[in-house]
Parts: structure tokens; C-alpha cells; sequence
């Protein structure tokens, strides 16, 4: 069993959870700094080797081997510093060795702090913890820090990864749409973007962006929000056509039909429980070209819109930092067992402040496009929606380059020496 206590000055443990975004290293970079700054409260600092799996396994980054100047170069760098997983902790009742493992591993590096980096899936699980922690009469104080780019998280103005993985989609949008343009007397006429969101249309949302003004371009947005129709579609993207000579499709991954089958998938697949979704921009395209006769083009977004660091939004930077270092702020003040959140105080001039909830109030709880931010026609944006996603987008920051690259940095990543028996996961 776990000792029954830790020094004063706890160690911290950081991870990475879940899909990655281009600015979540800023948020470890806020963490590291923050913890750094407060040695009256805090140890040593380490970052679990692929999220909760390297917290379970023992492999446990010794972050006093980065340098400041790495730490702080964090900023710039995409993916994820220290490796995510796709990996969720049992029920309890089920798996209650895999929590007594964790808090075994938490002793045994006196590691006082727990940090989840993630969405709201990484809020279960941190939310578990904190419980098993109490259950088992171990100190552990645990923090979720936010981040995912569906913008998803509940009780928060917005996900830190969502404004830089929008800014993608948004420009992404409007550069093809002057492409598609220029081809459409005698080529292309449609041109189709899958971007990520399996039940939260806020990506196919951020296309909306691509317009200045409204009705600037000939856009058209499939919302994982709305049941798809494909008479309507097909109707709007004739008049589209029709009417300026192109159009360019902007849909959700996770768009569905009228029963609530996602459209990439056969309603018998073997894999319905678990479907690694894509497809959508195909099978839309398609669907355009048989029954329209335009010639279409297609692309899937992918892993672009969210390691694209290069046009990353100043504005989500900032926040991902901010975040990173209120979560560490909070565990100094004795605040704990809340995730990190970011309110908004006004519109234009968008200002914004951190603040925090329960884990319980945003674990597994999913924040969808709301239908004051859909207009009449189902395929675009209201003022209110413009209003509200406009800043997350705004401001560049871009990673120094070198030969024409971006520049990241190198870290050391050593692992600290392991002092338990190995653990299977299951």
C-alpha cells in the first residue's frame, strides 16, 4: 500500500491526453514554468510518457534536465511534447487495481500533483482519481487543464486547440475557395473539406470564417449537429452553383442521417461501436457528381488541422498558456480537484480571464454548436455565431524558422529511474 504521505513540497506529475492540438505544448510550457517559479510548494516536476499510460508503466519524464530556454521554446512546438494515448481508465468497481497502481507510482516518486492535459474523456478520468486518491487516503491533488480541438468542454468560453485548428479550416476555406473559383468555367465547380468533429460541428463551423462579410463566398456547412438531408444538400449547392459559379463544402466527420448513421459508415458494420470515422468528403462529393453532373474535388483535413503551428491563432496561444499556468496557480493556492476554464468578459474587445469548475460538472460532457449559431438555412453562420468564434481566430504567432522550416526545439526527455515492478495493461 502507498505511504500515507508527501513531503511539503510534492512532486508534480504533467500529461498529455487524448488527440493533440498545435498548442498544447504551450499549455505544459505554462505548467513547467508555474511550478518552476514555486519551489515553496512544489518538487520536482515530471511528464508521464504518453499520458495515464506512462503514469501506469512507470515511465516518468525527470523534466530538471530541460533547460528554461526548452521549456519556455515549448510554445512552438505541435503534437504532443511528451506523447498522448487513446487510453481510458476502467470503472472502478471493474479495475480498481489499475487506480491503486497509479497512487503505488504517485508514492513511490512522492508525487503529490496530478495534471491532465486533455478533453472532456481526461476529465473522467482525473475526476476517478481524485476519488480513488481520497477512497485510498493518499494527499493527491489533481487538476484537469483544458484542451481539445472539437471545442467540446462544457462551463468554458472556448477549448485551447479549437482557435488554431479553426484558423486552419477558415483559411484553408477561403484559399481553396479562390482556387475552385478560377477552375470553374471549365474544371472543378465543387470543392469539398472534411474537418474533424464527430458530434460537435464547431470545426465545420470555423469554414464559416473564410467569409469577410456575409455571403462573400459560396459557401456551404454541414453541422454534425444537423441530420443530413440529401435532397436539401443537393439543392443548395445548385443554387450555389448556379448563382456564382462554384461553391465549396465544408462538413463535419461526424455528420448523420435523419436515423442517426454516420454517412462514412455502413449501418452493419461489425465496428460500430467503434469507428474511426472518415469518408464524408468522398462520399459528398459523390453524391454531387452523380446527381449534379459538377465536377468535385475533395480533401480531408486530418492531422493538418491540428499540427498546423504555423498559422496557429495568437489568441488560443495565449490561452493554452494561461491555462497551463492557472492550473498550477490554483494547486498553490490549495485549489484542486477543477479543471481550468476560460470566460469571456466582452465581445469586441474580446477579454478573457481564467477561472475553474468541478471535474465532475465537465467530465464526459460534451458542448455542442448551439442552433443560435446555425441560420435559416442550416448551412451557415449567425451574426451571434461570427460574433463569438471571430476572435478565438485572430492574431499570428509564428515558430521561428531555419532553411526554410520551423525550428522546434529538442528536449532531453529522460527518464527518471523506475523503482516498482512492471504492470500489464489491459
Amino acid at each position: 500500500m502507498p505511504r500515507q504521505g508527501v513531503p511539503l513540497t510534492a512532486n508534480l506529475l504533467y500529461a498529455q491526453s487524448g488527440g493533440m492540438t498545435a498548442v498544447i505544448n504551450a499549455s505544459a510550457s505554462g505548467v513547467i514554468e508555474a511550478a518552476r517559479a514555486r519551489p515553496d510548494c512544489f518538487g520536482k516536476v515530471f511528464a508521464a510518457r504518453d499520458g495515464i499510460v506512462g503514469a501506469l508503466t512507470e515511465q516518468l519524464y525527470d523534466l530538471d534536465t530541460e533547460s528554461a530556454e526548452v521549456i519556455a521554446a515549448l510554445r512552438h512546438l505541435p503534437g504532443g511534447a511528451f506523447g498522448s494515448c487513446r487510453y481510458d481508465l476502467q470503472d472502478i468497481a471493474t479495475h480498481r487495481h489499475q487506480y491503486e497502481r497509479l497512487i503505488e507510482v504517485f508514492a513511490a516518486h512522492d508525487i503529490g500533483y496530478f495534471l491532465y492535459n486533455g478533453g472532456g474523456g481526461s476529465m473522467l478520468t482525473a475526476e476517478r482519481l481524485l476519488r480513488v486518491g481520497e477512497d485510498l487516503g493518499y494527499p493527491l491533488k489533481v487538476m484537469g487543464v483544458p484542451k481539445t480541438i472539437d471545442n467540446d468542454l462544457a462551463d468554458s468560453d472556448t477549448s485551447p486547440g479549437f482557435g488554431s485548428a479553426a484558423k486552419y479550416v477558415a483559411v484553408s476555406a477561403r484559399e481553396a475557395a479562390h482556387d475552385v473559383a478560377s477552375m470553374a468555367g471549365s474544371s472543378t465547380k465543387v470543392f469539398v473539406l472534411e474537418v474533424m468533429g464527430r458530434h460537435a460541428g464547431w470545426l465545420a463551423a470555423a469554414g464559416g470564417l473564410a467569409e469577410r462579410t456575409p455571403g462573400e463566398l459560396p459557401l456551404l456547412l454541414l453541422f454534425a449537429e444537423r441530420a443530413f438531408d440529401e435532397a436539401t444538400f443537393l439543392a443548395a449547392v445548385r443554387a450555389r452553383v448556379e448563382s456564382r459559379g462554384y461553391c465549396v463544402i465544408v462538413a463535419s466527420e461526424g455528420l448523420k442521417d435523419a436515423a442517426g448513421q454516420f454517412l462514412s459508415i455502413g449501418a452493419d458494420s461489425p465496428v460500430y461501436d467503434w469507428i474511426q470515422l472518415g469518408g464524408v468528403a468522398a462520399g459528398l462529393a459523390d453524391r454531387v457528381k452523380r446527381a449534379l453532373g459538377y465536377r468535385t474535388h475533395w480533401a480531408v483535413a486530418d492531422y493538418l488541422q491540428r499540427s498546423a503551428r504555423h498559422i496557429a491563432s495568437r489568441t488560443d496561444l495565449e490561452q493554452a498558456y494561461a491555462c497551463g499556468r492557472a492550473a498550477v496557480e490554483l494547486l498553490a493556492g490549495d485549489v484542486h480537484g477543477r479543471m481550468v476554464t476560460l470566460r469571456r468578459l466582452s465581445d469586441a474587445p474580446y477579454r478573457w480571464e481564467t477561472d475553474s469548475v468541478p471535474l465532475a460538472t465537465v467530465a464526459n460532457v460534451e458542448c455542442t454548436v448551439p442552433d443560435a449559431f446555425i441560420d435559416a438555412e442550416g448551412f451557415g453562420l449567425t451574426e451571434a455565431a461570427h460574433r463569438h468564434l471571430r476572435p478565438l481566430i485572430e492574431g499570428e504567432d509564428y515558430p521561428p524558422f531555419r532553411d526554410g522550416i520551423p525550428d522546434y526545439p529538442v528536449l532531453r526527455l529522460e527518464l527518471a529511474p523506475r523503482r516498482l515492478p512492471d504492470f500489464t495493461l489491459d
